[in-house]
């Protein structure tokens, strides 16, 4: 039995298959990945591209910087750029304030009611922004008809699914329970600890949700028009020119000014990650 047990190790075995690392299929993932993000991103430089095109080349075919110099003197825009920046920065506050207790509340003391969080604050983006501007010009005093910020309080109620669901992330992404203890042993109080311990570990959140809520103001028309108040789509749309590109320059260039705002902190959130894991 000793001889047939070494005749059998020392027996030529077969050589064994490589063992597969999947690198090629990481590989082809990102490869895919890829050639989605450089689809996706000539979907919207084309169209920017030639809405620029128009708005910048004259009739000869050459391009001038002139229509830019000629913005600011046009007609109406400057009311319309001031009316929208007070109508961002009031939706942009009365939206933090009513919504960052709100998902600390219902993170700590509710946990199950997030799944009905998450349905209510879907129905603004169910309902027709036509069916919620005319509800509440019905419902609303006359008081408050005949006020600019009745457009921002319905703007809050448009902002509030995406400010919610920014907000859920970043606290999602906290230990709240120990960080709101810990405040609370050291004798703080509820204030104290929302403005000292959690906002500023939910900047990425509240910057994120702050750029969407500027992003859907400057770009909201339907109520605005309905409530008869020339905001910057409206003039957009509807405010006559001597040159016509100038609208639609306008429209490109705070479009550039999102998509900029979006990239900024994108990457800012990525520098400050990228520095926490080295630290």
């Amino acid at each position: 039995m000793a001889s047939l047990e070494l005749e059998y190790s020392l027996a030529p075995t077969e050589p064994m298959e490589p063992f597969s690392t999947g690198r090629p299929t990481k590989r082809r993932i990102r490869g895919g990945r890829g050639l989605v993000l450089v689809i996706a991103a000539l979907y919207f430089i084309i169209p920017f591209y030639a809405a620029m095109q128009f708005s910048l080349q004259d009739i000869q075919g050459h391009f001038s910087l002139q229509p830019l110099s000629q913005i600011l003197t046009a007609p109406g825009f400057v009311s319309a750029l001031w009316l929208s920046t007070q109508l961002a920065v009031a939706t942009m506050m009365i939206t933090l304030v009513l919504m960052v207790p709100t998902v600390i509340y219902v993170h700590l003391r509710m946990p199950r009611f997030r799944r009905v969080m998450e349905v209510v604050t879907m129905l603004p983006i169910v309902i027709p922004p036509i069916v919620l501007i005319v509800g509440v010009l019905q419902a609303s005093p006359l008081w408050l008809k005949n006020s600019q910020y009745l457009l921002a309080l319905a703007y809050v109620v448009l902002a509030m699914p995406f400010v919610y669901r920014s907000l859920d992330a970043g606290l999602g992404a906290l230990d709240l329970k120990t960080l709101v203890e810990a405040s609370r042993s050291l004798g703080s109080g509820w204030f104290s600890t929302i403005l000292r311990v959690l906002v500023p570990n939910l900047r990425s959140a509240l910057l994120s949700a702050s750029v969407l809520t500027l992003a859907l103001v400057f770009g909201e028309f339907t109520m605005a028009s309905l409530d008869n108040w020339t905001t910057l789509p409206v003039w957009i749309a509807l405010a006559p020119t001597n040159n016509p590109r100038i609208n639609t320059l306008v429209a490109m260039i705070f479009l550039l000014a999102t998509c900029l705002l979006l990239m900024g902190l994108v990457s800012l959130d990525r520098s400050k990650s990228r520095h926490s894991r080295r630290s």
